[in-house]
C-alpha cells in the first residue's frame, strides 16, 4: 500500500524564465497533482531569492484554490517570526471560509532569508525565541479560543484550520510532540537530523485534539523522466541553477562557473543538501520513494519534483504519480 504522496512547491523561477511564467506553472502544476492523486500542494515562505515565487504564501494559494476544486493546499512553511499570529489567523482564516476543508497551515521558526532582509521585514534574531507561545496564539484564534481578551480573527475565529510543525532539527520535533501536531521535517534540503527527529518526534508525542496519533511528513526530491539519461540532465541543470543561492542576488554566470562553483566546498554542501533525492525513469524513482517511506517510517512523503522547467515537473509530476499510486 503506498503513502499518500504531496507535493512542495517552490514556485521556481527559472534562469530564462518569467515570474509570471513560474505562478502560471504553479497552477498548472497543482491542477495535475489533483488530477493524478496527489493528496496536497504546500508552498514555502521565502524572501530576497529571485529563484522563488512564493514569498506570499497565502496570497499564491488563494489563486491556485480558485483554480483548482479539491485539493488540499497550504503553507509549506509560514514562517511565523516573521509576521504577528493573529495576521496569520485572518488570513488563513479567510482561505478556509473561501475553500472551506482544504486548507493547511504549515508553520516554521526559521526567517526563510539572510540577515539584511530579516531586517527589512522588521525583525530581529529574537523573533524565533516565542514561536511556541506564537504557535498557540495562533491555534486560539483558529479554534474560537483566543488568548488575548477581547481580540479576535475575522474572519479566523472557529475556523479550526489544521497546523503542522515544520522543521529540520529536533527543536520542531518537540515542539510538534508537546503540542500534538503533525510534523514534517525539510529533508529535501536539511538531511541530517532526520531520522532522530523523527524518533523523538514518535517517543515524546501527546494527543491533542487535532491529532490523536503521531503524523510525520517526511520531504524528498525528484526528478522523475521517461529517459534516465533526461533525468541527470536534468539534475544537473537544477544544480547549476542552485549556484544562485551562493551568489548575490540577480548576478549572472555560465555553466562553466556554475560547475567550477559546485566543485567546490560551498558546492559540496549544495549537493549534500540533496541527500534525499531520486533522479531517473519512472520505475527507478517509485523504487527509491518507497525506499525512504520504509526508512523513514514516515505516514506521508512530501516530495519537491525539481526539474528546470515547468514542463518537466509537469511530467515528473505525472510520471511518479503513475509508478507509484497506481
Amino acid at each position: 500500500m503506498p503513502l499518500p504522496l504531496s507535493i512542495l512547491d517552490l514556485a521556481t523561477v527559472g534562469r530564462s524564465q518569467t515570474v509570471a511564467e513560474s505562478l502560471a506553472g504553479t497552477v498548472a502544476l497543482a491542477q495535475k497533482a489533483e488530477e493524478t492523486g496527489y493528496t496536497r500542494v504546500w508552498y514555502a515562505e521565502h524572501h530576497n531569492m529571485a529563484a522563488i515565487a512564493s514569498s506570499a504564501t497565502s496570497v499564491l494559494i488563494a489563486h491556485v484554490a480558485a483554480h483548482t476544486r479539491t485539493i488540499r493546499l497550504g503553507s509549506g512553511g509560514v514562517m511565523l517570526p516573521n509576521h504577528s499570529p493573529l495576521t496569520i489567523a485572518e488570513q488563513y482564516g479567510t482561505l478556509e471560509t473561501l475553500h472551506p476543508g482544504r486548507i493547511d497551515l504549515g508553520l516554521g521558526r526559521a526567517p526563510g532569508t539572510d540577515q539584511n532582509t530579516m531586517r527589512a521585514l522588521r525583525r530581529d534574531n529574537s523573533s524565533a525565541d516565542t514561536f511556541p507561545e506564537d504557535v498557540l496564539e495562533l491555534q486560539g484564534y483558529l479554534r474560537g479560543q483566543s488568548r488575548i481578551p477581547g481580540v479576535d480573527a475575522y474572519p479566523g475565529k472557529g475556523t479550526d484550520v489544521p497546523l503542522y510543525i515544520l522543521g529540520s532539527s529536533l527543536f520542531g520535533a518537540g515542539l510538534a510532540a508537546t503540542l500534538g501536531l503533525p510534523y514534517a521535517f525539510a529533508s529535501h534540503f536539511a538531511p541530517a537530523a532526520l531520522h532522530e527527529a523523527i524518533a523523538l518526534y514518535r517517543r515524546e508525542f501527546e494527543p491533542s485534539a487535532q491529532l490523536d496519533k503521531p503524523h510525520v511528513i517526511a520531504a524528498y526530491n525528484v526528478v522523475a523522466a521517461d529517459q534516465q539519461a533526461d533525468a541527470e540532465r536534468q539534475q544537473q541543470e537544477v544544480m547549476r541553477g542552485r549556484v544562485a543561492l551562493l551568489l548575490r542576488p540577480g548576478t549572472q554566470y555560465t555553466d562553466e562557473q556554475a560547475d567550477a562553483l559546485l566543485a567546490s566546498p560551498q558546492g559540496r554542501h549544495l549537493t549534500q543538501m540533496m541527500t534525499y533525492s531520486a533522479v531517473g525513469t519512472p520505475d527507478v524513482v517509485r523504487d527509491k520513494v518507497t525506499e525512504f517511506g520504509e526508512q523513514t517510517g514516515a505516514d506521508e512523503i512530501i516530495v519537491a519534483h525539481q526539474g528546470p522547467t515547468v514542463e518537466e515537473r509537469l511530467r515528473s509530476t505525472e510520471l511518479l504519480a503513475e509508478a507509484y499510486l497506481t
